[in-house]
């Protein structure tokens, strides 16, 4: 079967260069730093990326026939995070250099793949023209998934394994929109992907680091966008809902940097893995995150099949992740709106039956 291959083969390449990479990473100094947002005691790795590229890269030359113009503007443009990635992890880019090279990859994919946001497809059939826009809309869409999916690069396993989740809901949904050129690199990259992570679930030994984090998140970025040209069921609404903890996690952490008078680049350990890790550990936590990913997964399926069910759903989850970074002040010990307005209901209900 050619869509297991698919994720069989850059399996083994990828778990058969990690080790590699580990040690050479171990000669070259290449070192996950301890921060105060570092959950790690222990001296690890940080180049695992190279491994899971290279598996990708690999599978991509073996299964491929041709790759016309799309495929190459996402290869060069991914291929240009990579490298900026990777040298992040071995001399720490300032952060408005790392910003410069996926600025230089967005614009890749725009003129050389030509993929760009110009229409969306939300649910209910609304269908939105992006016009002249498209190219800034297009721009801080592959660059805020890309940072998002960076932001959550935080736990063992879990960018990795989230990644995986969402790539394969990916594969499936274009299977049932005919798109096998978006099944085929969703899964192969996440087979390059599952062979990091057995060296990458806790306790891990090695990490993905940037310049593993900045391309994974600039491919599924630019693979949703993929959907956009002809598909009807991979519309803007899916890859953001797929990609729900990490957005949600990033906007979270830029609400609380900005009331707390901080800078977005500074490091803390307020994230919504975080917050889970306190209550329930390093391991359950990222096993919570994966089953939360894949619940909203499923209510895209749901949806295909039934919308009003799936809307549904969808309201269901996000209400219960609010609540969770209410209970948790995540954002801010004065952010409370549904809270607040539970308790003022109940006030009330005291006087009213008083």
């Amino acid at each position: 079967m050619q869509e297991f291959a698919y994720l069989v083969v850059p399996f083994i390449i990828s778990v058969s260069l990690t080790p590699i990479v580990k040690v050479i990473a171990k000669h070259l100094g290449a070192y996950a730093h301890i921060n105060e947002r570092s959950v790690h005691t222990k001296v690890i790795t940080r180049v695992g990326g190279v491994a899971i590229y290279l598996a990708f890269i690999l599978s991509m030359t073996y299964f491929s026939d041709s790759i016309d113009g799309t495929i190459k503007g996402l290869l060069f443009g991914s291929g240009i995070l990579f490298v900026g990635g990777l040298i992040d992890d071995m001399c720490d880019l300032k952060p408005i250099i790392k910003i410069l090279f996926q600025l230089a990859a967005t614009l890749v994919l725009i003129f050389v793949g030509g993929i760009e946001l110009d229409i969306i497809r939300l649910p209910l059939g609304i269908v939105i023209d992006m016009g002249v826009i498209s190219f800034i809309v297009t721009i801080l869409w592959v660059i805020g998934i890309t940072n998002a999916i960076n932001l959550i690069d935080g736990l063992d396993g879990l960018a990795g394994g989230v990644c995986t989740i969402i790539l394969v809901t990916i594969a499936f949904i274009s299977f049932i929109d005919q798109r096998s050129d978006i099944a085929m690199l969703s899964l192969i990259l996440a087979g390059s992907i599952l062979g990091f992570l057995v060296f990458n679930i806790h306790p891990a030994s090695v990490m993905m680091g940037d310049c593993g984090s900045l391309f994974i998140g600039f491919f599924i970025a630019s693979i949703s966008l993929m959907g956009f040209k002809s598909s009807t069921f991979i519309t803007l609404g899916f890859p953001i809902l797929l990609l729900s903890v990490p957005i949600i996690d990033t906007l979270s952490a830029i609400a609380r940097r900005k009331l707390s008078g901080k800078s977005f680049s500074d490091a803390d350990k307020m994230h919504f893995h975080h917050m889970l890790m306190e209550r329930f550990g390093h391991r359950n936590s990222v096993f919570i995150i994966y089953a939360i990913t894949i619940c909203f997964g499923l209510s895209a399926y749901v949806y295909i099949l039934n919308n009003a069910l799936g809307i549904v759903l969808m309201c269901i989850l996000f209400f219960l992740i609010e609540l969770f970074i209410e209970k948790t002040h995540m954002i801010s010990k004065r952010y409370r709106p549904i809270l607040g307005f539970l308790k003022r209901v109940r006030i009330l209900f005291r006087k009213i039956f008083k």
